[in-house]
């Protein structure tokens, strides 16, 4: 008797939904060499996250590392490359904690298998430029790991799903946070640029004064011209402060 299929699965619909609504990054003048690190990503927030801010988060750490570093003191990009990694490592930590507590409440109550999902999974060679885009994509393969094991607890009924869902939007907004820091000190030390540029042209005539700097700072949004408020000038310790960890999960949860 031939299989008979009570549902509809996806044959790879999805990967192509999710990455033909992403803005393809422009590696065009990016001429260093990248390590191909094969991945595989299965959760839906893996792989909007990988295909959102993974491309971006290398092109701007590209522009502090490379670029900026050619104009600007090699002790101040140091000191914003610093403070990206210490944020990575605070969400690493975090994602790390609730990874732990998920498996020790699986121990818990006996639950021997995790969730799966019925979309093709993501599979890309990923190009990767440094190592501050090695660990970000740490970081997003630690939150495509967690995301089964929350839905699998939810299912048993040994968390809420309002615990699933604070549990999830907080670390999501800690991953997504890493990319528009990085983001926003982009665009900050472009502009330090671009006032050097305009320092130095003064007393020049207008013909003769330098074009001030138009390497783009990737961001996957068209909001290019916004105010941004991280600069190299003026690190806020506040805003640069390690994120909070989340209501982290606990053996002790459950019913």
């Amino acid at each position: 008797m031939s299989e008979i299929q009570i549902v509809k699965v996806d044959q790879g619909g999805v990967n192509a939904r999710i990455l033909a609504k992403e803005a393809k990054a422009d590696f065009r003048r990016v001429e260093a060499a990248s390590l191909k690190i094969a991945t595989r990503f299965t959760s839906a927030e893996g792989k909007r996250f990988f295909a959102r801010l993974f491309n971006t988060l290398q092109l701007n750490t590209h522009f502090i590392s490379v670029i900026a570093r050619t104009r600007l003191d090699h002790a101040d990009v140091a000191k914003v490359e610093d403070t990206i990694r210490a944020q990575m490592d605070a969400v690493t930590a975090n994602l790390n904690q609730a990874i732990d507590g998920a498996e020790a409440l699986f121990k818990t109550h006996g639950i021997t298998s995790s969730a799966t999902y019925d979309t093709v999974p993501l599979d890309v060679d990923v190009h990767v430029l440094s190592s501050i885009g090695r660990r970000f994509l740490e970081v997003l393969g630690k939150l495509d790991q967690l995301m089964p094991l929350l839905q699998t607890l939810e299912i048993h009924e040994v968390i809420t799903t309002q615990a699933v869902d604070i549990q999830r939007a907080s670390l999501k907004r800690q991953v997504r946070d890493v990319a528009n820091g990085a983001r926003n000190f982009a665009m900050g030390l472009r502009r330090r640029m671009n006032a050097m540029d305009a320092r130095s042209g003064e007393g020049r005539s207008e013909g003769s004064r330098p074009e001030a700097v138009t390497v783009g700072v990737a961001d996957g949004t068209d909001d290019s011209g916004a105010e941004r408020k991280a600069t190299l000038d003026s690190i806020d310790a506040s805003a640069d402060a390690p994120p909070e960890a989340p209501e982290s999960i606990s053996p002790s949860a459950g019913h």
